[in-house]
């Protein structure tokens, strides 16, 4: 049977249930949790579970926010259709260039990483050649077909599974046997020593900036909707194991390294994961664990490659001019070929330029690429408000198969989750430096809409 010109501009539905669930379960799993769970438990002690138990939850409210989006249109290519749908086409292009802008940026610093790890085996060879050859590995993948990317993010996701699960069975292991270590013995009991909030409020607090920050990419399920076998199972099975998820692998994970070390005494300068198994015996702990964040950091790379170029290809997708209609354009194989292609020659510029940029300038990018996260969500989350005001006067709310639980209450609590996270970042100055910057850099991109508009609108009346 033959496609039709109409199913040729349709993404392939080549991703399937395992592919799906476990893409949304790398999305909350990143390098952060592997080397940066030391550097959290010194700012907040204990009291970093409750701190992902909080931010899990607003995560996972804006995940039932953004999935009842999705199934009212599995065909939208991205949640930016339902931001232009709901909210305003200028909305649509700022969040859409911006959540183009974040991936890239988290790209570059990924990809960047993975060459620093690989030079753990082989020092001699330049971070810059190791890192070009990962991101043309991870290029080829995604232009091959989507199901590639899928089987691709499913093994990296397995790997990161096995390390954090492994370090909770070693803790329950050590606990059950009240095993010595070089600062007692491991125990529940740990947890509890000393402060419950490390740094009393402030650290609390300022621990929430990382917490929620590690969950960047959490929404890439959205970008997988009309790529997707069998959606409407698919999606709400994959959100609804969101707070399994953060129990499991953010809690089980540091209430294991806690018990097994007094918080007190978690390494906060080099990977705690390291620390635990080097510290019952296992000599290879760091070339693992090298090989873990390495994973991690090809996963995140591998994710952004997909994700950039599906939101150029949205971005672009009917374009009138040249370079829109090409970049929005699919391939015999219904995938977004130029706008991966695209998308993929810029990460490698950048992380070209980055070898002559300036450290503090490489971390300024992506501190602002990261807090534009909270615009986005934000934005996905005031798109389903008004999606469901809109149900609700056209009297369609029985249709609805996935609600949102706590509706509205539930989006309010999220954009106030939101703005309180951003009051937080104004606490520190290479934050506050940061929010500034996300905030310039959206206004640019308004400015910019907003100027493109009034040039067209002055062509058609000349016209």
């Amino acid at each position: 049977m033959e496609k039709s010109d109409n199913d040729e501009e349709k993404l392939s539905r080549g991703l399937k249930n395992r592919h799906v669930q476990l893409i949304a379960l790398g999305g909350t799993i990143g390098t952060g949790l592997f080397l940066g769970a030391g550097q959290t438990i010194h700012l907040a002690g204990p009291a970093i579970l409750l701190a992902y138990i909080i931010a899990g939850f607003a995560c996972f409210l804006l995940m039932r926010a953004l999935g009842e989006l999705l199934l009212s249109d599995v065909d939208s290519n991205s949640f930016v259709s339902f931001i232009k749908l709901y909210i305003s086409e200028r909305a649509a292009f700022v969040i859409g260039w911006t959540y183009w802008m974040c991936w890239i940026a988290i790209a570059m610093a990924e990809i960047t990483a993975a060459g620093l790890y690989i030079q753990f085996w082989f020092p001699k060879i330049p971070i810059w050649v190791t890192s070009l050859n990962v991101l043309l590995i991870l290029y080829l993948i995604n232009i091959i077909a989507v199901s590639a990317f899928g089987e691709t993010e499913f093994w990296f996701a397995i790997v990161k599974i096995v390390a954090i699960v492994a370090l909770i069975i070693t803790g329950l292991v050590l606990v059950v046997m009240n095993y010595k270590t070089p600062f007692g013995h491991a125990s529940l009991s740990n947890v509890f020593s000393g402060n419950f909030f490390a740094k009393g409020a402030k650290g609390f607090l300022l621990s929430f900036q990382m917490v929620l920050f590690s969950f960047a990419g959490i929404e890439m399920i959205g970008m997988t909707a009309s790529e997707t076998k069998d959606p409407n199972y698919t999606i709400p099975k994959s959100i609804n194991e969101v707070p399994t998820r953060v129990i499991l692998f953010y809690i089980g994970s540091l209430l294991a390294l806690m018990c097994i070390f007094p918080w007190q005494h978690v390494s906060p300068t080099s990977s705690p994961f390291v620390q635990v198994f080097a510290g019952i015996g296992i000599k290879a702990a760091a070339t693992i664990i090298n090989f873990v964040v390495l994973t991690a950091a090809m996963s995140s790379c591998n994710s952004s490659i997909f994700t950039t170029g599906r939101m150029l290809f949205s971005l672009t997708f009917e374009g009138k001019n040249k370079l829109s209609s090409k970049l929005g354009h699919l391939s015999p194989r219904q995938i977004p070929f130029s706008a991966i292609t695209f998308s993929s020659c810029v990460i490698a510029l950048i992380v070209i330029l980055s070898i002559v940029m300036p450290g503090n300038i490489f971390s300024f990018i992506s501190s602002v690429a990261t807090t534009c996260f909270l615009f986005v969500w934000g934005a996905i989350v005031l798109a389903h408000i008004k999606y469901r005001k809109q149900i609700h006067r056209e009297k369609r709310d029985k249709e609805l198969t996935f609600k949102m639980p706590f509706y509205p209450v539930s989006d309010y609590f999220v954009l106030a989750f939101l703005v309180f996270v951003g009051i937080i970042l104004v606490l520190k100055l290479d934050t506050l430096i940061a929010l500034i910057g996300s905030l310039i850099w959206l206004i640019i991109l308004f400015v910019a809409k907003t100027l493109s508009d009034k040039s067209k609108i002055q062509l058609k009346e000349d016209k």
